[in-house]
């Protein structure tokens, strides 16, 4: 291929133009030769300003563009813009490349996308985290153009796909990040199968025993999931077929993050989910026909199978914000298993897999639906500029809920809310003034605190005062990110005015002892008193929180300067810490933890063995977390430049507490059965055991020593194989109970 003439070897030409040909196949086949000329002098500026990069795998790195625009282009289903955009998204950061050579030669609108895909690189707090900045910006430009964010997912999921030749902290900071945010928010536009494999890459990356354990099982049962599939359908497919409906079924299994989140929250072996996979009917079904096909096939699935009345979900009559439809139920198969039927139409289906890109294709001008609404509110969000980057990305958080609830006006009007919102939510979703006004609600006619949570059909009337106003209290209860920035923003207003008293009474102050009113003495008076800026200071002076006759100690004889006293050497006591004696149980960024001081974090006590990594706290001490801490994936997506790499070598010189529960039928003997195992065969110390009984049932909870995680899945093996017992968890011993 001409164009590729300065790439130096054969072979790199070879693999590209493989790559670059997949690419061409992926896109519509009704783009025009613009269109086609778009992507092609796209894909050679960018195969140029990146010909002397290199992937970490080796690969010339313009293969990562071209494999961005290739899901931009199939699996999310933009048009030539996107690609052309997906194609160039590094040059301007990694390259000579500048925006304005991208507006002269591809025009505005790609240079406007193609800014929005470029990181920050100014300097900015350390406290805060580069990310949070990066996916501000990103956000900004989605105020304007939605493909921005489209093909950072993308850019996110081949990076995920990719990620082997990653040192394993960069491997824990981007997995968690993408379970923080991108797979929330890939689910948020309606990207369900990208979500799904961006949850399932973190998993692999964050817990990879887990996720190759779930995965090989899922590879073990397939004959016979598949066995099951097939007779399952084969009763609806004989009436669909007889009904003369056109259909086609997929039975697909659940995805393995799915699973693990179900095993966890069910205390659950594998074995014990009951729903590993779901059966899809999708229908060929004209517009104005698709409800009442969809509910035709339900009747007809309902027919052969018992539904469980608790388990229907109606997303055609209300689709969700994000615009999905479908319709599911959960039915009771043969051999007593419960199986997940989803039934939706071919359009449905689309929207379902691609999300935005399909919701634009099928709107045809219709009226504002929930996903306009959503993207108007991430726009009012981002015009808070005082916000901190960090909490404006918790904010966002809460506006990235997979549930959702329905709740209508006094006249009828229907509002979409997170699940657990409350009635001033909902008065902030109505107005900003309402919200700021609100003394209670009405819900369902009668009167309730405005804390009330709201559920599923609920009426809400708001009732307001003029006397009202926002309290810090409020933001304890609150869950939207809407109702979140109003009351920080008038918390901060009715800051400003207190403070403004403050200013006016340190001002008489200053005054009196003849000092200047001036930057210099201020910034000396905020360290003082532990504060980071002036309006803090007026804020506490004016709520009497300083005794201002301390000023008159700081001032400097002979002038009107203010001076900090001398620090006096303080010997700040070392916190206690868990000894690790010689021999190196813990390589902390490969040097050995006796030359390394550091804590083990008591959030998640990480025992030998265990996936773990250090994490430099504010004050600089280095606390070692479980990858699977309950704070790992906020730490490490947040603050990923202070993880540290950190890991295990394998010797066994000191002994470390944990805990299991253990469930089972209460028979004779048990406990002695459960000691003879731990003392006996294992001669592990415990610390503590308590076993309580109700109805035949026992469960007990064990505190003992080990060594490593190998010593503690060894006894977990034999546990299991005793007689009745049911099921055994590791729980955590907090620092209190030590």
């Amino acid at each position: 291929m001409q164009m590729l003439d300065f790439i130096d070897t054969e072979q790199d030409r070879k693999l590209i133009l493989k790559e670059y040909r997949s690419l061409l196949l992926a896109c519509d086949r009704n783009f025009s030769r613009q269109d086609k000329k778009l992507i092609r002098e796209a894909f050679k500026m960018a195969a140029e300003a990146h010909k002397d990069m290199r992937r970490k795998s080796g690969e010339p790195y313009i293969t990562h563009p071209i494999n961005v625009a290739k899901i931009v282009a199939g699996e999310i289903g933009l048009g030539p813009t996107a690609i052309a955009c997906a194609l160039l998204h590094d040059t301007v950061e990694d390259t000579e490349i500048t925006l304005d050579d991208i507006e002269a030669y591809f025009g505005p609108k790609v240079a406007e996308i193609i800014d929005g895909l470029t990181k920050i690189n100014q300097v900015f707090d350390l406290k805060s985290s580069f990310q949070a900045e990066n996916f501000r910006k990103l956000l900004l430009t989605l105020a304007k153009d939605v493909r921005v964010i489209l093909i950072k997912i993308a850019d996110r999921l081949h990076n995920m796909r990719t990620m082997d030749s990653m040192p394993r902290n960069k491997q824990l900071k981007i997995a968690s990040e993408t379970l923080y945010l991108y797979a929330p928010l890939a689910h948020r536009l309606g990207l369900y199968a990208i979500k799904s494999e961006l949850e399932d890459l973190s998993l692999k990356y964050t817990e990879p025993e887990t996720y190759k354990s779930i995965a090989r099982k899922l590879q073990q049962t397939k004959r016979e999931r598949t066995r099951y599939i097939n007779e399952f359908i084969k009763p609806i497919v004989a009436e669909l077929d007889r009904e003369k409906v056109k259909y086609k079924i997929l039975g697909r299994p659940k995805s393995i993050h799915s699973i693990y989140e179900k095993m966890k929250k069910k205390n659950v072996e594998f074995e014990e989910v009951y729903d590993l996979f779901a059966i899809r009917i999708i229908v060929d079904a004209p517009p104005e026909e698709e409800k009442a096909e969809c509910w035709k096939v339900y009747s007809i699935v309902t027919d052969f199978y018992q539904p469980n009345p608790g388990r229907l979900r109606d997303w055609i009559s209300t689709p969700k914000s994000n615009g999905y439809e479908s319709l599911h139920t959960t039915v009771m198969g043969p051999k007593g298993r419960w199986v997940e039927v989803q039934i939706r139409t071919e359009r449905m289906d689309e929207i379902a897999e691609k999300g935005f890109a399909a919701h634009w294709k099928y709107k045809e001008g219709s009226s504002e639906s929930a996903l306009d609404d959503w993207l108007q509110k991430i726009r009012e969000l981002l015009k808070n500029p005082e916000s901190n980057a960090l909490d404006f990305m918790d904010d966002f958080k809460l506006n990235l809920f997979s549930k959702e609830i329905y709740v209508f006006t006094p006249n009828g009007d229907l509002k979409i809310l997170p699940s657990g919102a409350t009635a001033l939510d909902f008065a902030y979703e109505i107005h900003t003034d309402i919200g700021n006004k609100c003394i209670g609600a009405k819900v369902n006619h009668k009167l309730m605190p405005i804390s009330q949570k709201l559920s599923n059909g609920d009426q809400v009337e708001i009732i307001t005062s003029r006397k009202q106003k926002p309290s810090e209290d409020w933001l304890n209860f609150v869950v939207t990110s809407r109702a979140r920035s109003r009351i920080k923003h008038a918390l901060k207003e009715e800051r400003k005015k207190v403070a403004s008293e403050g200013r006016e009474i340190l001002e008489r102050k200053f005054k009196q002892l003849k000092l200047a009113f001036n930057h210099e003495n201020l910034e000396v008076l905020c360290q003082y008193f532990g504060v980071e800026n002036t309006i803090d200071l007026y804020f506490n002076v004016a709520q009497k929180r300083y005794p201002l006759n301390e000023i008159k100690k700081l001032k400097d004889a002979g002038s009107n300067h203010l001076v900090l006293p001398k620090k006096e050497e303080i010997a700040v006591p070392r916190k206690k810490q868990q000894s690790i004696k010689k021999g190196d149980e813990l390589l902390i960024f490969g040097e050995s933890s006796d030359k390394i001081s550091y804590q083990f974090a008591k959030c998640c006590n990480p025992i030998p063995g265990d996936n773990v990594f250090g994490f430099i706290n504010l004050n600089g001490e280095i606390k070692i977390h479980r990858t699977n801490c309950p704070n790992a994936v906020h730490l490490m997506s947040k603050y990923g430049y202070r993880v540290v790499k950190t890991r295990w070598n394998r010797e066994k010189e000191i002994a470390f507490l944990t805990g299991l529960t253990i469930r089972g039928l209460d028979d004779v003997g048990v406990i002695n059965k459960l000691t003879n195992v731990i003392s006996g065969e294992m001669k592990i110390n415990m610390r503590a055991m308590s076993i309580d009984s109700h109805d035949g049932v026992f469960e007990g909870n064990i505190k003992l020593y080990v060594h490593d995680t190998g010593e503690l899945e060894k006894l977990i093996h034999k546990l299991k194989n005793l007689k009745g017992i049911y099921s055994i968890t590791r729980f955590d011993i907090k620092e209190e109970e030590e």
